[in-house]
């Protein structure tokens, strides 16, 4: 199954990085974000990607056309310039590299790849947050409710404490506090061919009409998410993800069940 990578934005809040590469080629942990997002759908055997570029879409294209270089050990010949490779960690990924436009919204930019999708299911996801999603849940709630399309749904991180007031004393502060009952998109789409048919507009973002008429018609499920994520749409959330990244196992690669069901709570 195909998976498509949001990758044209200008990441207008990132703009210290942003202005000389795109937001998809920012680092985490001395990788770009958006090899981390592969790594996520590869732990689940998918590795079959497009990525939608736009914006410094050339870049993208020579990251990933030098990969193999990055991604595997080397053997030179000084003599011939015979080269070997010499993998350390077998990806098996297949990476189309794709040039959607330099202003084209998200609806457009996946209406625009419609004849790479070869009428089959496809998943969509943002090139800019990491989370722990289990792909193959993810896909089994998608299949069992028959709908068009299928958006994973998750708790915003915390950025504010919360104080619990009795009157005017303070009964209970809180550094960190969940919005357990707030859910946004969090990308992770499960997307049928019909959804296609509505992306209209290529100069609309998908997130308006597209999904809203989704949801009217009834074709628009949830996927409640309640382990990891986090966006990367500021400096501070890249310096978070840096420090995550540091771990033996980030958190956006803990798959176990214990981390599926408890948020993890993140300094912001």
């Amino acid at each position: 199954m195909k998976v498509i990578l949001l990758a044209g934005g200008l990441g207008s809040r990132l703009a210290e990085e942003t202005v000389t590469i795109p937001k998809p080629m920012v680092e985490v942990g001395g990788r770009p974000i958006i090899a981390r997002v592969m790594d996520i759908y590869s732990a689940f055997g998918h590795r079959d990607f497009i990525v939608a570029a736009g914006y410094k879409g050339n870049m993208l294209k020579q990251f990933f056309a030098s990969y193999h270089l990055i991604a595997n050990d080397i053997t030179v010949s000084v003599d011939t310039g015979r080269m070997e490779l010499r993998p350390r960690t077998p990806g098996g990924w297949n990476v189309s590299v794709v040039d959607t436009g330099p202003t084209t919204m998200t609806s457009g930019r996946i209406a625009r790849l419609r004849d790479w999708l070869d009428g089959e299911t496809f998943m969509v996801t943002y090139s800019d947050g990491l989370g722990n999603v289990n792909i193959q849940q993810l896909l089994d709630f998608h299949r069992a409710h028959g709908k068009l399309a299928t958006v994973t749904a998750v708790q915003p991180p915390a950025r504010f404490g919360s104080l619990a007031l009795r009157g005017d004393r303070v009964d209970a502060f809180t550094e960190k506090v969940l919005g357990y009952d707030t859910w946004i998109n969090g990308g992770f789409f499960v997307f049928e061919p019909e959804v296609l048919d509505y992306l209209v507009d290529e100069m609309e973002p998908l997130e308006q009409t597209p999904l809203s008429q989704l949801a009217r018609d009834g074709e628009l499920m949830a996927y409640r998410h309640y382990g990891f994520w986090h966006p990367m749409d500021t400096i501070r959330d890249r310096n978070t993800l840096n420090e995550l990244a540091q771990e033996d196992l980030p958190p956006w690669l803990d798959f176990n069940e214990a981390a599926q069901q408890t948020r993890r709570i993140v300094a912001i």
